[in-house]
């Protein structure tokens, strides 16, 4: 057994060595087959048991699956009642909607066909104000052809001008506080003058250049409107110095007077062509006016006189508000005596009313006694005593 059967690398084998060498690999290989058998059991055992997992949950997965089949159906079948039941509800709405729609719009086309009635109505109405509008254009373009030969002609544009003038003038203040042609201490006669509170007249005149503004207003070139600049100027210039020199009389009239211009479009040129002549019409002292602007000055005219009446009334005034105050003292008094004879008045009306409270309860004293005539004999006397008790001293209050 200890012989030696194989050398490798210098070692001797022996045969009891190579025997237990042979047994160690057999028992070695013994243990792992055995190691893989437990393994492989025991992952077997977890393989079923997940297996048996898998199909209990996948029972339970078929059963919840069955139950929300089921209840599905369920559903599904409410559902499709609920559907049908709304399918014939709704039915049943757009019907009535349908009829409702059909009734409006019946009633929307036979008001649609009134309006249309009536507007072709209107129309026929509005037409025919077209062809009154029209002939009355045509009376108006003759109208404004007569208006233009009166503009044309110097004396009928000063009696327009001044006949605007006194509408205006008229219109806004009261008789006897403005005169028209009012004579003046040098034999001239203004358009108008208005009577303010210094009994100053203050005056007004009315100028109206119109060839000049034409002429400015129709310039072609540069030279025509520069000439026809210079014409309107001197036209201006002139009315202004002759308002200037006639019409602000020291000591007589106002120092200021007014030069009435019938056209606000002429206002209007004068004003932003032509700065230097109204600051020359300012040193003058003349303003120029529009018809507009004379209202707002008549307006304050107005005010003026207003105030100038209330400074005279203010005497008046402060005398009334003191014969005010006394009868105010005065009434005041007579509501204090008044108020003492009031006190005094229930007063006694209170000390009446108690005398006649108590004679109210001795009457009724008086009401409670009671008289028995039947048994009334020999001893009247005694009942009678007895009954009616005997006389008692009474001391009358204060006030009874």
């Amino acid at each position: 057994m200890n012989q030696s059967i194989l050398t490798i690398n210098g070692l001797d084998i022996s045969l009891g060595t190579a025997a237990a060498a042979f047994a160690a690999s057999v028992l070695a290989v013994l243990v792992i087959i055995a190691a893989i058998s437990v393994r492989a059991f025991r992952q077997r055992e977890q393989e079923s048991a997940r297996q048996m997992r898998q199909s209990e949950a996948m029972e339970s997965r078929m059963a919840e699956l069955a139950r929300i089949q089921a209840e599905t159906v369920g559903r599904l079948q409410a559902l499709g009642e609920g559907l049908g039941g709304r399918q014939a509800e709704l039915a049943r709405v757009m019907a009535e909607r349908l009829d409702a729609v059909s009734m409006r719009l019946g009633h929307s086309m036979d008001e649609v066909t009134r309006q249309t009635v009536q507007r072709l109505q209107s129309l026929h109405e509005r037409i025919a104000v077209i062809d009154h509008a029209q002939k009355s254009l045509a009376e108006l373009s003759g109208q404004v052809t007569s208006l233009r030969d009166v503009l044309g002609n110097k004396q009928a544009r000063g009696a327009f001008g001044q006949a605007r003038m006194e509408a205006i003038v008229a219109d806004g203040l009261p008789k006897g506080l403005f005169a028209f042609q009012y004579p003046l201490s040098n034999n001239t006669r203004p358009d108008c003058v208005i009577f303010l509170p210094d009994q100053r007249p203050l005056v007004i005149d009315a100028k109206f250049p119109l060839e000049s503004i034409t002429a400015f207003r129709q310039g072609k070139t540069d030279e025509d409107r520069l000439r026809a600049a210079q014409r309107l100027r001197q036209d201006v210039w002139k009315h202004i110095s002759d308002i200037a020199s006639k019409y602000l009389l020291p000591g007589e009239t106002q120092e200021m007077a007014l030069m009435f211009v019938p056209s606000e479009s002429v206002y209007a040129e004068l004003y932003d062509g032509f700065d230097d002549l109204v600051q020359k019409a300012y040193r003058a002292r003349v303003v120029m006016v529009s018809p507009s602007l004379l209202m707002l000055a008549i307006q304050v005219m107005q005010q003026i006189l207003k105030d100038a009446r209330m400074r005279e009334a203010a005497d008046l005034i402060r005398a009334e508000v003191g014969r005010l105050m006394g009868d105010v003292a005065r009434l005041q008094e007579r509501v204090l005596k008044l108020q003492q004879h009031h006190g005094q008045a229930s007063d006694d009306m209170h000390q009446i009313l108690i005398s006649a409270e108590k004679i109210g309860v001795r009457a009724g004293r008086i009401d409670q006694l009671d008289f028995a005539d039947s048994k009334m004999g020999q001893g009247t006397h005694q009942v009678g005593a007895a009954v009616i008790p005997p006389a008692v001293r009474l001391e009358l209050e204060a006030g009874e």
